[in-house]
């Protein structure tokens, strides 16, 4: 089956997602979107019920995402992303923890190139993600974003949802 997508405008710019066979497979600022993304453009209630769930996020109204969500990439990969989904809102994880959660503590650097290749944004959080001294690193929003997003989750950690 082909993927659906639809590019929709946020508070934190322009943003594609996508899904094919019922599950998202892609969220992604269209500045980061590979030119030979193929699909059909249009939006389904997945992709509607998306952008809902990213804009609750992106006011500090929602903490967790409840989508069917369909990365794709190696295995190594998948894995990296599930950690990442396990770091609780508010919370940041080190390469490092995330490697050793992982079971393969010697992988820091490679978790950093899974995260770099992250087809969900904000909803496999690779922004709680930073250096092991605390240091924000390497965000492919830029750190900016990064940082705007963390002080968006620390300001509202106390709320449950």
């Amino acid at each position: 089956m082909e993927k659906i997508y639809f590019v929709y405008q946020t508070a934190i710019g322009e943003i594609l997602i996508a899904e094919e066979d019922g599950a998202i497979t892609d969220l992604k600022s269209t500045s980061r979107l590979d030119p030979q993304f193929l699909g059909k453009s249009h939006e389904t209630s997945l992709l509607a019920l998306t952008i809902a769930q990213l804009n609750e996020y992106l006011a500090g109204n929602r903490q967790t995402f409840d989508l069917p969500l369909a990365p794709q990439g190696t295995p190594f990969q998948r894995a990296v992303w599930q950690a990442l989904r396990a770091i609780p809102y508010g919370e940041t994880r080190s390469y490092r923890d995330i490697a050793i959660a992982i079971g393969n503590p010697k992988a820091a650097r490679a978790v950093g190139m899974a995260n770099n290749r992250n087809p969900i944004s904000y909803i496999i959080p690779c922004h709680r993600v930073i250096g092991a001294n605390g240091d924000l690193v390497g965000y492919g929003g830029g750190l900016e974003l990064k940082k705007r997003l963390l002080e968006l989750e620390a300001s509202h950690s106390k709320i449950t949802h």
